[in-house]
């Protein structure tokens, strides 16, 4: 048995304790937020975790809402060039549903599952300075929270980071009343993308009062869709998992929140006028169900060395923190979880030290983080060409559209055709 301190209550922290724990070793959690605090606050993030990544909750009895959460059973992807005039759709089918729960009814009740199954849960944030004193405590020490200092303490890795700014800034609202959509009535994300300005995504989701649908635009920063006052000063500090979702990191908003929901209806009237005719009766989840935000793609070193000469391994979005557009932030976070748990179980009662935490990081990187990574900042970028052709042949042929979906759950398969030419060329004209 090990003793393992986790810093860090999101996606990654909390799966990683917990199976952690339920493998026999002992381990202790440090959380900034009691799960009253999480559960009352405002939502963190959007999500929506693709059955992969579920998987590997429900291999530890983690995964409690499939039957509350609405199923999502795939993706309708729509392009508006140029803006209020829709150019192209496609629907994608999933083979097995995603699902989205808000991450306040989640971790609020993963953290009390924590303190039942024997965690030491310890409420308090962590200073780099508190971090140096109670590394020497353990046997290895993880920090899946990025907060001040923290993340300070990971170098940021310059040929894996190409951006040195924010590429979109967000803006998010959790909502009841959409009304579904004619063409496929069953519930669905929804990919609104409106070339040069930014994106519209729309996931259904299970919140505290029940289900509802995430309202969520990515706006190229200082275009036309670029409107929400009081965005955050750029900051290396990401959430834990933003993560579709996956993850603005949120801020206070400084503008009402129903003054924040009639903007986003704005733009959507604006730009996607056959959108727009599902929103006359959405209304807010509750009072604090908005968020803005910005952050700064980067991947960061996985290892940080402490003044008083500890290391610490990082894990989820202090290493690996990338843009919301492509939905992987909880389900990358999910399958680090899942990869550090298996490696440190493989290590036995060797020691954790430095090689051993480049090792493990440098191989989740290679199974999972370098793909979503690259595909992820791609899509933040114009669409080139063959991109292009590949979504203009989904809108014929399901073959094709159920591929592109499946890589949302998988996203080493876009590497093998959706982001190289040839690659790409050479598929479609095999389909």
């Amino acid at each position: 048995m090990r003793n393992i301190l986790i810093v860090g209550a999101g996606q990654a922290g909390l799966q990683l304790a917990l199976s952690l724990k339920a493998e026999g070793h002992q381990v202790t959690l440090m959380s900034a937020r009691t799960p009253a605090e999480i559960r009352d606050g405002g939502p963190t993030s959007t999500q929506a975790m693709f059955d992969p990544a579920l998987e590997l909750e429900r291999a530890y009895g983690l995964n409690h809402w499939d039957q509350a959460a609405p199923p999502i059973h795939g993706l309708h992807v729509m392009l508006a060039a140029p803006p209020g005039n829709l150019a192209l759709q496609f629907t994608a089918p999933l083979d097995r549903p995603a699902y989205s729960t808000d991450q306040r009814i989640k971790f609020a009740q993963w953290l009390t599952e924590a303190e039942q199954a024997g965690v030491e849960v310890v409420y308090q944030p962590v200073s780099l300075s508190y971090l140096e004193a109670l590394t020497p405590r353990y046997d290895l020490t993880i920090v899946a929270a990025g907060r001040g200092d923290l993340v300070a303490a990971f170098d940021r890795d310059p040929e894996r980071s190409p951006y040195a700014e924010p590429q979109r800034a967000l803006a998010v609202a959790y909502v009841h009343g959409l009304a579904p959509d004619p063409a496929w009535p069953e519930p669905h994300v929804e990919f609104h993308a409106i070339p040069g300005l930014g994106e519209l995504f729309v996931i259904p989701s299970l919140t505290k009062s029940g289900p509802c649908d995430i309202l969520f635009w990515e706006a190229i920063p200082g275009g036309p869709l670029d409107v929400f006052e009081g965005q955050p000063a750029e900051s290396p500090q990401p959430t834990e998992n933003p993560r579709p979702t996956e993850n603005p990191r949120p801020t206070e908003n400084p503008r009402p929140a129903e003054d924040h929901l009639e903007i986003m209806l704005g733009l959507i009237k604006e730009n996607l006028p056959w959108f727009a005719e599902r929103c006359g009766d959405v209304t807010l989840t509750d009072e604090q169900a908005t968020i803005t935000g910005r952050l700064t793609p980067a991947v960061r070193k996985p290892v940080a060395h402490l003044p008083g000469g500890g290391i610490a391994l990082g894990i989820g979005d202090i290493v690996i923190s990338n843009d919301p557009i492509t939905g992987q932030g909880a389900n990358t976070a999910a399958k680090a979880a899942a990869h550090y748990l298996q490696a440190i179980l493989a290590n036995g009662d060797k020691p954790f030290d430095e090689e051993w935490m480049t090792a493990t990081f440098e191989s989740f990187w290679a199974a999972h983080g370098q793909a979503v990574t690259l595909w992820t900042n791609g899509m933040l970028q114009p669409l080139p060409p063959h991109a292009q052709q590949i979504l203009g042949a989904a809108s014929a042929s399901q073959t094709v559209a159920r591929r592109f979906a499946h890589g949302f759950e998988d996203p080493n398969d876009l590497l093998t055709w959706f982001a190289d030419p040839q690659a790409a060329e050479t598929y479609l004209g095999s389909v």
